[in-house]
C-alpha cells in the first residue's frame, strides 16, 4: 500500500479588515514634489486614524503595504464599522482642511478610497481579500465618484464591498451614516475583464442619488433606489467659512440632517 502524501494543511487565514487609498494624478505631480505630497497623503491619513481612535497600521505586524501612490492598510475585523464611520468624513474633512491651507505649488489632495474584509495571509499579504481590495479602489464606479466629489468641493470617493455594506452599514453600526448615503454599484475594472462584483460608493456630503448621475455602473433602478429626490434628500454645496447651502426636496425628517442644522435660512423666492 502506497504511503500516503504528505501535505500541507489548508487553514483559512485570520480575518482582517482592508482600507486601500490611492491618491488621483500622483504621477502629474512633479518628481521633486513626489515625496513631500505622498508624505502629506500620510499624514492626513494619520491624522483621521487618530481621531477615529483607530491602530496606526504601522505599528501592526504586517498591517502597512506601500504601493507607491497609496497604501493598503489592514485592521482587526472589529474596527470594521469605524473604517467606514467616521473614518471616511474625517479623511475628507482632514483633505478639506490641506485643501485650505495649501500653498499654490502644492498638488491639490484627493484620494480614492475601498473598505473591504477577508482572510489574509500574513506577512506576504497573499489572498483574494487584498486583491478585491485593490480591484474596489480602481475600479470605474470608485474614478467616477471622485468626479461628483469636485464638483461638491470634496476630496474622496469610497467604495465599500458589499459584505462591509451589509456588516457595518445595513446593520446599523455606522451612526452618521444610513444606506441613502451610498449609492449600490458594480465594481468593473477596464484591465480585469473577470473582475465584476457588487459595491457601495460613498462620496462624504452627499447621498447616493446626487452620486448615481456621475456612475455609469450604478445598479439598474430595478434593483436600487430611484435618482428622483425623495423627501429627506439633501445635496450640498460648500461654501466658504464652516458652512453650507442645503437643498431640501420636502419635510426634514432624518435626525441625522435636522438634528446638525445651528441656523437656517429659507429663502422664499420662486425658483
Amino acid at each position: 500500500m502506497d504511503a500516503p502524501l504528505h501535505t500541507e494543511p489548508l487553514d483559512v487565514p485570520a480575518e482582517l479588515a482592508l482600507v486601500a487609498i490611492d491618491m488621483e494624478k500622483y504621477s502629474q505631480i512633479p518628481e521633486a514634489r513626489m515625496a513631500a505630497a505622498r508624505c502629506d497623503v500620510d499624514d492626513i491619513v494619520a491624522t483621521a486614524l487618530a481621531e477615529c481612535q483607530l491602530p496606526d497600521p504601522q505599528e501592526l505586524p504586517g498591517g502597512y503595504k506601500d504601493s507607491g501612490d497609496g497604501a493598503i492598510l489592514l485592521f482587526p475585523p472589529a474596527a470594521l464599522a469605524r473604517l467606514v464611520d467616521p473614518l471616511l468624513s474625517r479623511l475628507n474633512a482632514a483633505l478639506v482642511r490641506y485643501e485650505r491651507q495649501r500653498l499654490a505649488s502644492g498638488p491639490v489632495l484627493r484620494l480614492r478610497a475601498s473598505v473591504h474584509i477577508g482572510p489574509l495571509s500574513l506577512p506576504d499579504h497573499r489572498g483574494d481579500a487584498i486583491n478585491d481590495t485593490t480591484r474596489l479602489l480602481n475600479c470605474q464606479a470608485t474614478r467616477q465618484g471622485l468626479s461628483a466629489a469636485k464638483d461638491s468641493g470634496g476630496f474622496l470617493s469610497a467604495a465599500l464591498s458589499e459584505i462591509v455594506y451589509q456588516r457595518a452599514v445595513h446593520a446599523g453600526r455606522t451612526t452618521a451614516l444610513g444606506p441613502h448615503h451610498f449609492l449600490e454599484a458594480v465594481a468593473r475594472v477596464s484591465d480585469k475583464p473577470g473582475f465584476e462584483q457588487p459595491c457601495r460608493i460613498h462620496v462624504p456630503g452627499l447621498t447616493g442619488p446626487a452620486v448615481r448621475q456621475y456612475v455609469t455602473d450604478a445598479a439598474s433602478a430595478a434593483a436600487a433606489p430611484s435618482s428622483t429626490a425623495q423627501p429627506g434628500d439633501v445635496s450640498v454645496t460648500p461654501v466658504a467659512g464652516s458652512g453650507g447651502t442645503f437643498q431640501f426636496h420636502g419635510q426634514v425628517s432624518d435626525a441625522t440632517i435636522a438634528n446638525s442644522i445651528n441656523t437656517l435660512r429659507i429663502d422664499r423666492r420662486q425658483r
